[in-house]
């Protein structure tokens, strides 16, 4: 069922999604063959089928008997993510001017939700970044941070195991757990916990008090780990 949740991400109905997989692992099948193979009614699965081929993941064979091939799953991808893309694109030209943010509180819910946010201040940092967060959840963002490291960006990385990232200064930590705590450029924190039980939050602002409170709070720690080291 992963797999079809997965299929579903890109764009595809659950019929769609089984339809396609039942066509993919049993090649070209009449409309009547698919219904037969997967259950699904036989006017669903005429629906499902014209939805696959109006959205360019199945092809026509026009024979005394119509059938149906899957188009291969590296090209359909590839077209769907080329046409989000473009989208994208076009959303952006279009899109009016974004109003100038509060200095407010924002409560990021969810764990997918939180870690897209940390992935993306990684990433849009410019001249600094803080992070102390478990080197197991850190190790999902070596890339962006290597990145940084190499525009000459200064990473200060905050962790509770040994972790290997060239030209940024790590400190070990006890106990950092699901806790995730940012800081990058001086202007911007996200704090809070992720979750395996119930709904993780997390707090993100660029209030400058806040800020400001949490880099004193982050050169405490670093200080007592450096004399505990000592």
């Amino acid at each position: 069922m992963e797999l079809i949740e997965q299929l579903m991400k890109y764009g595809l109905t659950r019929q769609e999604a089984i339809i396609y997989m039942t066509l993919h692992s049993d090649g070209e099948l009449t409309g009547y063959e698919v219904a037969k193979l997967t259950g699904i009614s036989r006017s669903n699965v005429y629906t499902a089928l014209a939805g696959l081929v109006e959205k360019g993941v199945a092809y026509v064979i026009e024979e005394s008997v119509t059938k149906y091939i899957p188009v291969d799953f590296d090209e359909f991808s590839n077209n769907f993510i080329h046409n989000l893309q473009e989208t994208r694109q076009e959303i952006i030209k279009s899109l009016p001017k974004r109003k100038e943010e509060s200095q407010g509180y924002i409560t990021i819910r969810g764990n997918k939700n939180i870690l897209n946010k940390l992935r993306n201040m990684i990433a849009d940092t410019k001249y600094r970044i803080y992070v102390a967060v478990s080197s197991d959840i850190l190790s999902n963002y070596t890339q962006e941070l290597s990145e940084l490291v190499e525009k000459d960006i200064k990473v200060v990385l905050l962790v509770d195991k040994p972790f290997e990232l060239k030209g940024a200064t790590v400190y070990l930590k006890e106990k950092i757990d699901c806790q995730i705590r940012l800081i990058c450029d001086s202007h911007k924190v996200l704090t809070g916990q992720l979750s395996s039980k119930g709904e993780a939050t997390c707090l993100y602002s660029e209030n400058q008090n806040l800020v400001d409170v949490f880099k004193e709070m982050l050169k405490n720690e670093i200080k007592l780990i450096e004399l505990l080291n000592q």
